[in-house]
């Protein structure tokens, strides 16, 4: 795909005379965070604000993403935004894109990703810092949506790559909390099943320890696992992870 425009936006975008690759991309606004200037290129993230509605604009030259499909790289937003339609087609909650676009421009490879912010959300790391803060009831509500995330983002056979408390984004409903997911650019297929998603929550829980501990993992695989009983060896095994990982 080298277009996409979400038509609920459009009017939007063309009343603020950003309708077009040119406007977009020649946005003068303030970066969120330093430029990404890996894989030999340049990628930056700045938000958007056009009347009441929050958007993440994201810009990039030669980032790119190399694969058996695409042994020349394409633009990592590309594979994004593939992966952005792929999660909706599945049902795994995630960030969604309001406007994608990808061009060549004197040899060099350029990419926009335009992106719904989460307004009224907050990031897994966010709720951590304030977690004493929380009721028991709370956190548990927190641990079961994250749970919830990564049981249906694996059962449709898919994992994230980057299953970091940065990237699951929560937010409060009347009961309990419900969540999901952003930067989908390292998403792939489970191949190997189990070793799969041990690799993809494994970094969650390691993230996470200044305040999860065992208790909170084993409730979060209560929510996660079909058979309580495999709790023991599941975390068995993402010790056996961590330990690997921290030897390296």
């Amino acid at each position: 795909m080298k277009y996409f425009i979400d038509p609920a936006i459009a009017g939007l975008l063309q009343q603020h005379q950003l309708d077009s690759f040119d406007a977009l991309w020649n946005l003068e606004l303030k970066a969120v965070d330093e430029p990404n200037i890996e894989r030999g290129g340049w990628s930056s993230v700045a938000k958007l604000t056009l009347g009441e509605q929050s958007f993440y604009l994201k810009r990039q030259i030669n980032h790119l993403t190399r694969s058996l499909q695409r042994p020349l790289g394409g633009p990592t937003f590309a594979r994004e935004m593939r992966n952005i339609q792929r999660y909706q087609q599945l049902g795994i909650p995630a960030l969604r894109a309001a406007y994608f676009a990808q061009r060549k421009v004197a040899g060099e490879q350029h990419a926009i990703l335009l992106t719904y912010a989460l307004t009224g959300w907050q990031d897994l790391d966010d709720w951590q810092q304030q977690w004493l803060e929380l009721s028991s009831e709370q956190q548990q509500g927190i641990i079961q949506a994250c749970a919830k995330l990564a049981r249906t983002l694996h059962s449709a056979g898919q994992m994230h790559g980057c299953f970091y408390p940065k990237h699951i984004f929560l937010q409060k409903q009347t009961a309990g909390f419900t969540a999901q997911l952003i930067d989908l650019e390292k998403t792939r297929p489970l191949l190997l099943d189990q070793r799969d998603r041990i690799k993809d929550l494994e970094p969650l829980f390691r993230r996470s320890r200044h305040v999860w501990g065992r208790a909170q993992i084993q409730l979060f695989l209560q929510s996660y696992l079909d058979q309580p009983a495999d709790i023991p060896r599941w975390l068995e095994r993402l010790e056996s992870r961590r330990k690997n990982k921290a030897a390296r």
